[in-house]
C-alpha cells in the first residue's frame, strides 16, 4: 500500500522534478593512457630505474642460500640451504652485534628523531624573515659536509690530546676524558654527530608541514585565549602529526641500518665491542673477508626484519591515530 501511495505521490510531480539516476560511463584503462600518453611516456625513466637497480638485483639474494663462488656465478653455485642463518645466529658475536645495531638505532629515534621537529617549531616561531634565514642556511650546511670532515672536526673538539672540549677541562684542573675512544661514549658521540649534522636539513619537512597548516586555526585559538604553549598543543602538533608518523614509520622500517659511513670512521679497537654493527660487520666479511654469501644472508636478514617492523608499525599507526604509509 505504500509503495502504491508513492507512486501515486511520484506521477502527481511534474517530469522535470522527477530525479533520473544518471549513469556515468567509466573510461577504459586503454583510453585513458592513450589520452595521458605524455604522462606515461614520462613515467617510463623511472620505472627503468627501479627495474634495473630495484627489482632485477633483488635476484642475487639467491646467493644467501649457496655457497657463491665468483668463478661459477650465482646460477652455478653449489647449493647451501640455510645453513649461513644457522652459522650466523649461533655466533655469540653475532648477538651483540645486533645488540649493539638496535640500540644505536634506538638511541636515533629517542634523541635525533625529535631534534628536527624542535628546530622546526623553534624557526616558525622567527617573526624577522632575514634573520631565519640566515639561521636555516647555517643549519642545513652540516648535511653537505661528508662523515670524514665531521670525523676531523669532532677530533678537534673531543681530542685527548688537542681538543678543545678536553683543553677546558685541563684548564679547570680536570683530567681529559677519551670521548673517542672509550666505550662509554662512543655511541653519545655517533648519535650527537648525527643531530649536529642532519638536524638542520631533516627540518626542512616539518618546516614545510607547518607552512600547510592554516592560519585562522591559530587565529581561532588566540581569539579562545589559547597562550603560545596551547597553540601548540591544539594546532602545530596535530597539523605535524601526518608528517611525524610517516617519517617515524620510515624509521623504523630502517631500525637495521645505522649508517655504515657514520659508525665505520668513528669505529676503533677499543669501540669495537659497542660500536661494531650488522653494516660494519658485513663489511668486514664481506668486502674484506671474501665471504659473499655469509654477508648477503645479513642483508637478507635486515630486510625481512625492517620489512616486518614496518608493515606492524603502519599497522598500529592506522589503528592508533588514522596515520599510515598505505
Amino acid at each position: 500500500m505504500n509503495s502504491a501511495k508513492l507512486n501515486q505521490d511520484t506521477s502527481a510531480l511534474p517530469a522535470a522534478a522527477v530525479s533520473v539516476p544518471v549513469q556515468f560511463r567509466r573510461e577504459s584503462f586503454w583510453r585513458f593512457m592513450k589520452k595521458n600518453h605524455g604522462l606515461y611516456v614520462m613515467l617510463i625513466p623511472v620505472l627503468l630505474y627501479f627495474l634495473v637497480f630495484r627489482y632485477i638485483p633483488l635476484m642475487g639474494s639467491v646467493i644467501a642460500f649457496k655457497d657463491y663462488n665468483i668463478y661459477k656465478g650465482f646460477i652455478d653455485s653449489e647449493w647451501f640451504g640455510f645453513r649461513w642463518f644457522e652459522i650466523m645466529f649461533s655466533n655469540p658475536q653475532y648477538i651483540v652485534i645486533i645488540k649493539n645495531t638496535l640500540l644505536i638505532s634506538l638511541y636515533q629515534i629517542v634523541f635525533a628523531f625529535p631534534a628536527p621537529i624542535l628546530l622546526a617549531c623553534l624557526l616558525n616561531e622567527l617573526r624577522h624573515m632575514a634573520f631565519k634565514r640566515s639561521v636555516q642556511t647555517v643549519l642545513y650546511l652540516p648535511h653537505f659536509l661528508s662523515w670524514t670532515l665531521v670525523y676531523g672536526l669532532a677530533f678537534m673538539m673531543l681530542s685527548t690530546q688537542s681538543g678543545l672540549v678536553n683543553e677546558v677541562f685541563k684548564g679547570m684542573g680536570q683530567d681529559a676524558v677519551p670521548f673517542l675512544s672509550s666505550s662509554d661514549y662512543f655511541r653519545s658521540v655517533i648519535v650527537g654527530a648525527g643531530v649536529w649534522k642532519e638536524m638542520g636539513w631533516s627540518a626542512i619537512i616539518f618546516l614545510a608541514a607547518l607552512s600547510g597548516i592554516n592560519p585562522s586555526l591559530y587565529e581561532a585559538a588566540k581569539i579562545d585565549g589559547a597562550g603560545r604553549w596551547k597553540q601548540f598543543l591544539n594546532v602545530t602538533l596535530p597539523g605535524l602529526l601526518p608528517a611525524i608518523v610517516i617519517l617515524l614509520l620510515l624509521k623504523i622500517g630502517n631500525i637495521m641500518d645505522v649508517g655504515f659511513e657514520s659508525i665505520y670512521i668513528f669505529l676503533s679497537p677499543t669501540t669495537l665491542a659497542v660500536g661494531e654493527v650488522l653494516d660494519t660487520y658485513a663489511y668486514r666479511a664481506g668486502i674484506i673477508g671474501g665471504q659473499y654469501s655469509f654477508t648477503t644472508a645479513i642483508g637478507l636478514f635486515k630486510s625481512v626484519i625492517g620489512f616486518i617492523l614496518l608493515v606492524s608499525a603502519n599497522r598500529i599507526s592506522r589503528a592508533v591515530s588514522g596515520e599510515s604509509l598505505y
